[in-house]
């Protein structure tokens, strides 16, 4: 029997615990699917004729690569004993293990697994689905004996149709390889990811050639092929300056003591508010074990009153049940709430009612004007931090992969087709505004103190 030569990737990938789920989630030519093949197998291995696999493909014709994968690969280790009956799509396997390879399309397309049960789920290409809908109903057909673990793999390039939902769901909870909690699925997750110069099985000069010739005139997508960024949104305001591997930063559990913190705030009531702890770095490491260069600024937590159907929506609440939370929510991280914010909260409203900001200060929420610029000059600051992340020489901006609300807007955001230069602001640009006016930010004395625990 020849011996199965894995790259770095797949062994990582079949080294993982078979309690977590897995997103597969890097550019083109990593072994993504040569590697779904062999956690099939390694399945139905174990489990023999317990074993039930389905895997899933959006078309029949997207099923033809998978299957002269698994033909191969079934051929070297059992030879005729493995039997594939092509117009049922099912392999049988000496040990009584079953895999069918499936195509799901449509919701009449689900009436053809509903009722039935198996215990590996393996969804390839995901991106090819707009939403995860019909993904997720399959996860109902998951059942197996009591001692025996059920799994879901999924398997996604960057830049398809189902580009933002497989980011938000997997990509920006935690870093690559680290465990993490999956709210839809309630399952624990690891997100994998790959590129094709890590795929030592495969001419990665002629590979990278075809890429580029793919896409001579659209970088976001080649570099989302490239290197498996899930920050690219093609043609976005933010596209050529934003990117997942160097602006992404695990979550932290605390704020070094020498770091200067403030809020960074966004106002909203029908539209939502948006607030950041802003930490911003003497020189020196976080408590990520990551160096950053000093005036760098990391978004270390979020604060959003979007709702979760609408992006663009708030969730109406007033600046008393507002401030309350954000006064909670500073006690947990042991900052002061003070930081800055847009100009407009600072406007008197008449009658001597006086302003939100004011309203703020009354409830224990201090916040100063942001620096006085125009929209453009912000967003050339922003953009300016956001490009030179990971620089060690000079200070970028950096973004906790939790900070769900920015993740889901920030890299889709469109440009003004009027004004180039600016956002397009029709769109849910609020966590931008809120960031904005963070790297802005002036130096009043009593913005970045530490409190003294205890006084609130």
């Amino acid at each position: 029997m020849q011996t199965i030569e894995l790259n770095d990737f797949q062994q990582k990938v079949l080294a993982t615990p078979e309690e977590f789920d897995l997103f597969l989630g890097g550019g083109r030519g990593g072994g993504k699917s040569y590697c779904l093949a062999l956690l099939a197998m390694r399945h139905f291995e174990m489990y023999a004729e317990k074993a039930r696999i389905l895997y899933l493909r959006k078309t029949y014709k997207g099923l033809a690569d998978f299957e002269l994968i698994t033909r191969e690969l079934f051929a070297m280790v059992y030879g005729t004993a493995a039997r594939y009956n092509a117009g049922e799509h099912v392999w049988k396997f000496p040990n009584g293990g079953y895999l069918e390879l499936g195509q799901l399309e449509t919701q009449g397309d689900y009436a053809k697994y509903q009722g039935r049960s198996f215990t590996l789920l393996i969804i390839d290409e995901a991106g090819q689905y707009p939403t995860a809908d019909l993904l997720d109903i399959m996860r109902s057909n998951l059942r197996g004996p009591k001692e025996m673990p059920v799994r879901v793999v999924v398997a996604a390039n960057p830049g398809g149709p189902g580009h933002h939902w497989l980011a938000r769901r997997y990509v920006f909870q935690a870093g690559p390889w680290k465990p993490f909690h999956e709210s839809k699925s309630k399952r624990q997750w690891i997100y994998a990811p790959s590129t094709f110069d890590g795929n030592r099985f495969i001419d990665t000069e002629q590979y990278r050639d075809q890429l580029e010739s793919a896409c001579p005139d659209d970088p976001e997508l080649l570099r989302a092929w490239l290197e498996g960024d899930w920050a690219v949104n093609r043609g976005a305001y933010f596209a050529s300056v934003l990117e997942e591997g160097r602006n992404a930063v695990d979550t932290w559990k605390d704020i070094p003591e020498d770091w200067t913190v403030y809020l960074a705030h966004d106002f909203g009531s029908s539209a939502p508010s948006v607030t950041y702890i802003c930490a911003i770095s003497p020189g020196g490491e976080g408590p990520d074990g990551k160096f950053y260069p000093r005036n760098s600024i990391v978004l270390v937590d979020e604060l959003h009153t979007a709702r979760r159907e609408n992006p663009n929506v708030g969730l109406g609440w007033t600046v008393p049940v507002l401030a309350e939370e954000i006064v909670k929510w500073c006690r947990e991280w042991d900052v002061k709430p003070q930081g800055v914010a847009d100009d407009a909260i600072f406007a008197k409203t008449g009658s001597g009612a006086g302003s939100i900001a004011d309203e703020f200060s009354k409830a224990g929420v201090q916040f100063d004007p942001a620096k006085k610029a125009d929209r453009i000059t912000g967003w050339n600051v922003m953009r300016r931090l956001l490009a030179d992340a990971g620089k060690p020489d000079k200070p970028g901006l950096y973004i906790a992969r939790h900070c769900g609300y920015f993740w889901e807007t920030v890299p889709y955001l469109a440009r003004d087709q009027k004004r180039i230069e600016d956002v397009e602001t029709t769109g849910p640009d609020h966590a931008a505004d809120a960031v904005r006016y963070g790297c802005l930010r002036k130096e009043p004395h009593k913005v970045g103190m530490r409190r003294i625990r205890g006084m609130f």
